[in-house]
């Protein structure tokens, strides 16, 4: 009987990348003279993997944004990946918002991405894990077809394809 081959369907976002690309984001905060002796911030909290952005204004606001997911996507970050929320008053007239990080898939997008695979018409079946989906197939050709396919769709977050076997 052939082995069966397989792959996992998932976003696992690099924690090293982020605190780079927040680094990165904070230099270049401190640096623009446009920011300079305004109440203005680039938080993260690496634990749950959310930014807090706070500026004077909503445009100022929107220029952190801007900071930050330049440095994100400078990273390897796809924007796919980030939720952001409302914008609050804050404290002194400030504004913020907070902007979360995709960890896994998320459980709404997970019938979209098996519905995908099943729709390709390959000899593959898929397994839900969690946060993830399994992919099997007794071809890897079928696999790297699906690997293609979902490369090409768009599910409205960030996938990442590992543990190829």
């Amino acid at each position: 009987m052939p082995q069966e081959n397989s792959f996992d369907i998932r976003f696992n976002p690099p924690i090293a990348e982020i605190e780079n690309a927040h680094n990165q984001a904070l230099k270049e905060l401190s640096q623009r003279y446009d920011f300079k002796g305004l109440p203005s911030s680039i938080e993260l909290d690496r634990k749950e993997l959310v930014f807090t952005l706070a500026a004077p204004d909503p445009l100022k606001l929107k220029n952190l944004r801007e900071i930050l997911e330049r440095r994100l996507a400078g990273r390897g970050l796809p924007m796919a990946a980030l939720a952001e929320g409302a914008e609050e008053p804050a404290a002194g007239g400030t504004v913020k918002q907070a902007i979360r990080l995709q960890k896994g898939i998320p459980e709404d997008k997970i019938p979209k991405i098996t519905a995908a695979v099943k729709a390709l018409g390959l000899k593959v079946r898929t397994q839900v894990q969690g946060a993830e989906v399994r992919v099997f197939a007794k071809s890897r050709d079928d696999l790297q077809a699906v690997i293609a396919a979902l490369k090409k769709g768009q599910f409205g977050c960030a996938i990442d394809f590992g543990n190829y076997r």
